[in-house]
């Protein structure tokens, strides 16, 4: 069934409108009509809605049914990734909102090989968020993940703290990813490198902070691999795949 997501002021308490461009989409590209059946998100809950009335500028849905979506994970991951070059951002992007993650947060670190600055970057910006929202349509997401601005080391330092557990991928060596105490039902941040890995005296730091030093085995894994089997090992541990 079509997937599509809006903002809380387009729920009402019988009905459900989805503006443009979606609008023009479920009309002109989908081909839908009256009676049809739509599911519509917003903010982790999802509405099982009738097309009661279509044009380009809105489609008008009676609401069926409601409930949380299923599909969320149990945990909220921050994915804090170092900026690859290239479009490595994009695919990484994709697959983490596909994974569950809940935030994607790009960060400058002292080895990145790309050094935008955050001017040049927000220009990615909208690019990136429109990756996370197809993403989260083809795999059946409650939410749309955010693509954040850029970070500098400082600001994602104070970030990556904030969460209930705070873990940095280093390439040579930390605990395993099993022994880090991943429990339902909390805040998890994780910090992955880019193609040069993370600076000792980053990982110094970050530990001095209160995170937590983490290693994905003995092999070295490339940037935009790192992240994927981090999550996905998260998402095992805490019985979300």
């Amino acid at each position: 069934m079509p997937r599509f997501f809006v903002s809380p002021e387009n729920i009402g308490e019988t009905s459900v409108t989805v503006p443009s461009p979606d609008a023009v989409h479920i009309g002109r590209s989908l081909r839908m009509r009256l009676g049809d059946e739509i599911t519509v998100c917003c903010e982790g809950t999802e509405y099982q809605c009738r097309i009661k009335t279509i044009s380009d500028e809105c489609v008008v849905c009676d609401v069926i049914h409601s409930e949380k979506s299923l599909n969320e994970p149990n945990v909220s991951v921050t994915l804090f990734q170092a900026v690859p070059k290239g479009d490595k951002l994009d695919t990484i992007v994709q697959k983490a909102v596909e994974l569950g993650v809940t935030r994607i947060c790009p960060v400058l670190t002292s080895r990145c090989v790309a050094r935008p600055n955050k001017k040049s970057f927000g220009k990615k910006l909208e690019r990136l968020n429109r990756i996370a929202l197809e993403a989260a349509k083809q795999s059946g997401r409650g939410i749309v993940p955010q693509v954040t601005e850029l970070l500098n080391f400082d600001e994602c330092m104070q970030e990556l703290v904030k969460n209930d557990k705070a873990l940095i991928c280093y390439e040579c060596g930390g605990i395993n990813l099993a022994q880090a105490g991943l429990e339902m039902d909390t805040d998890i941040g994780i910090f992955i490198g880019s193609e040069g890995g993370f600076d000792k005296a980053e990982v110094d730091r970050c530990v001095g902070a209160g995170a937590v030093a983490i290693g994905l085995g003995r092999r070295i894994l490339r940037c935009e691999t790192a992240p994927l089997a981090a999550l996905s090992i998260v998402m095992n541990l805490t019985g979300n795949i």
